[in-house]
């Protein structure tokens, strides 16, 4: 995420390096590094214009003090004023009605079903709500058959009547619905429309004056970039929606999208989509967002992240282990199952500060962990207990029996037992995660 812009911001702030003191001459130098880094990034040119502008007047003038460098000055007020531009503080969706309805807006590809289900499983398991989806997508093939999949995915039902070929009317049956079964949260998925065309969007403003909802989101695939936000231009004119989501973002290393939308449309970015998976969904926090795209990672998404996926009982118990020197290949087989559960690898490891620049070149996909889960599934249960037991004769058993080598079921326990040792020092303290550093080794 974000890989190129990041890049580009970290070489421009080199720069000052060694300067004793902000001056005219090599701010311009470095802002002039930062603005083609955005426009590269397909940020739109007037933002980063402004932007380069806003942080120039700020920075001059400014004294340095003994503890701070030029550049780390620099970064901080780059810091602030891509917060700003991003919005500055997360914005939440409106659940407020009974039932409470949200009306899906967009091109055509931009993933406005698979977010719908991503919603639909945000607002259930985040906010205790009700939801029932609503198929209103009446001229894609097999688009209603698509949102029933999703629907069965996130465990939520889904509304159609493929005989009805008005979505106006579709609509307003779904709420119905929704009102009969005591369901409070109504989501409508409905058709991608081009914004040139008129009978499409009068179709859309149609939909919206009928079921008066009290959401209307724009979705909007981020690796299109600077045509992203024309078309939020295009659609908020006619719409004047109240928030926009951006899909794939965990495909665009350049982010103009991001950087753009809210400036130009003055609409908040509510939602941001980072993976394929149900649960690959997260508020946009524009502070975080900074923070990553300076390289400083986002360690408070990472914990809420491990909060959601950890059960309190269960840390208790494993914390009791580890403090006896009882944590073994069971424990340690569950403790990967639940980082897998928390998303993406690479995602994860760039969240930790320092970590996305030593990354950057890595592949790590979601398989990261297979061989390792390969060599402890080919353990004895008696094994996985009681990590002791196991010799050179069972080392070669179980590199036979997983596929691997001796080698590199030697490393494997060569890490379990540095992580458990680490475990150990740690396990006084609330916070376990420092835990991930002990995986970024272990890739197939």
């Amino acid at each position: 995420m974000f890989e190129s812009i990041s890049d580009k911001l970290d070489r421009a702030f080199k720069v000052l390096k060694g300067h004793g003191q902000i001056t005219e001459v090599n701010v311009a130098e470095t802002l002039k590094e930062v603005r083609r880094a955005l426009l590269d990034a397909d940020v739109n040119f007037k933002v980063a214009k402004t932007f380069t502008d806003t942080v120039k007047e700020k920075a001059l003038g400014q004294n340095v003090l003994t503890s701070v460098t030029p550049g780390q000055l620099l970064i901080k007020i780059t810091k602030d004023e891509l917060t700003k531009l991003m919005g500055g503080d997360a914005t939440d969706i409106n659940i407020s009605g009974n039932p409470s309805v949200v009306l899906m807006s967009g091109l055509q590809g931009s993933g406005k079903t698979t977010f719908s289900g991503k919603l639909a499983n945000f607002l259930k398991k985040k906010k205790g709500k009700k939801p029932l989806l609503v198929a209103c997508d009446v001229y894609r093939p097999a688009a209603i058959d698509q949102l029933h999949v999703v629907g069965e995915q996130v465990g939520v039902e889904v509304y159609s009547n493929k005989e009805q070929k008005d979505p106006v009317k579709i609509a307003q049956e779904g709420i119905e619905f929704a009102k009969k079964q005591g369901l409070n949260m109504v989501i409508i998925d409905t058709a991608g429309r081009l914004a040139v065309d008129e009978k499409m969007m009068n179709e859309i403003a149609e939909i919206k004056n009928a079921i008066n909802p009290q959401e209307v989101l724009f979705v909007v695939d981020s690796m299109t970039g600077q045509d992203a936000v024309n078309t939020a231009k295009a659609f908020n004119s006619r719409l004047n929606f109240d928030g926009v989501v951006l899909t794939k973002l965990d495909g665009d290393t350049r982010g103009g999208a991001a950087l753009s939308i809210r400036k130009v449309v003055d609409k908040p970015i509510k939602f941001i989509g980072t993976g394929e998976k149900m649960d690959a969904l997260d508020v946009f926090y524009p502070e975080r967002m900074a923070d990553r795209i300076l390289g400083m990672g986002d360690v408070v998404s990472l914990v809420e992240r491990a909060q959601e996926q950890y059960d309190a009982e269960k840390v208790r118990k494993l914390q009791k282990k580890i403090a006896k020197n009882q944590f073994n290949f069971e424990d340690f087989m569950d403790h990967i199952q639940q980082i897998k559960k928390m998303g993406s690898v690479k995602d994860l490891m760039g969240m930790i500060p320092g970590m996305g620049k030593a990354m950057k070149n890595m592949d790590i996909d979601d398989d990261a962990f297979k061989g390792v889960e390969a060599i402890i599934q080919s353990m004895t249960v008696q094994e996985r207990v009681q990590p002791e037991l196991i010799n050179s004769s069972r080392k070669k058993r179980i590199a036979s029996g997983s596929g691997t080598t001796i080698q590199e079921v030697n490393r494997l326990i060569k890490q379990f037992e540095e992580t458990r040792k680490m475990m150990r020092m740690m396990s006084n303290k609330k916070n376990m995660m420092g835990m991930m550093n002990q995986f970024k080794g272990m890739r197939r």
